[in-house]
C-alpha cells in the first residue's frame, strides 16, 4: 500500500464485493427455499454493507483512486472476503454454508492483517488496524454459529 487512499479503495473494492457476492448467494438460498441459510448470508451481506459504508466515510474528503476490477492486484483470483461461488447451490446444508462464510471472512481478516504487518504508513496501519479488529468480530460470530451448530443449537441469525 502506496497511501491511505489506495488502502481506502482496496478496502471500498473488497466490501463491495463480499456484499454483492452474499447477496447473490442469499437470492440463491431464497429460491431454493433453504430459509435458514437465506438469514445467514443475508446477514453477512449487511456486515460487509457497513464496513462499505465505514471505508466510504473515511474516505470522505480524500481522493480516493477509481480502479477497475482488473486493477485490483488481491492474494488469490477474486477479492479475499468474496465468498465461494459454489455456495449458491441450493442444496448446500447449514454446517457448509457457515464453513464457506468462516473462509471468506478470514481470508478478509488475513488480508487487513497483511496489510497491518507490511505497512510503515502509521495512518494506514491505524485503519488496518480498525479494520482487523471489525474482522475478527465477524470470523468469531461465526465461530459462534458453527459451535451452536455442531452442538445441534439453533442460530440466533437475525433477519
Amino acid at each position: 500500500m502506496q497511501s491511505v487512499e489506495e488502502f481506502l479503495a482496496y478496502a471500498i473494492n473488497l466490501e463491495l464485493e463480499a456484499a454483492n457476492r452474499y447477496g447473490l448467494l442469499a437470492d440463491a438460498m431464497e429460491a431454493g427455499g433453504n430459509h435458514e441459510v437465506c438469514k445467514l448470508f443475508r446477514r453477512l451481506a449487511d456486515y460487509s454493507r457497513l464496513h462499505l459504508a465505514e471505508a466510504r466515510a473515511r474516505g470522505g474528503f480524500r481522493d480516493i483512486p477509481k480502479m477497475k476490477v482488473d486493477e485490483f492486484v488481491w492474494p488469490e483470483l477474486e477479492s479475499p472476503e468474496t465468498a465461494a461461488i459454489w455456495a449458491a447451490d441450493p442444496f448446500i446444508g447449514r454446517e457448509q454454508a457457515l464453513e464457506i462464510a468462516r473462509d471468506a471472512e478470514t481470508a478478509g481478516l488475513d488480508y487487513y492483517q497483511r496489510v497491518l504487518d507490511t505497512t510503515t504508513d502509521p495512518e494506514i496501519k491505524t485503519l488496518a488496524k480498525e479494520f482487523v479488529a471489525e474482522e475478527r468480530t465477524h470470523v468469531a460470530e461465526l465461530d459462534k454459529w458453527i459451535a451452536a451448530n455442531k452442538a445441534g443449537k439453533t442460530l440466533t441469525v437475525d433477519p
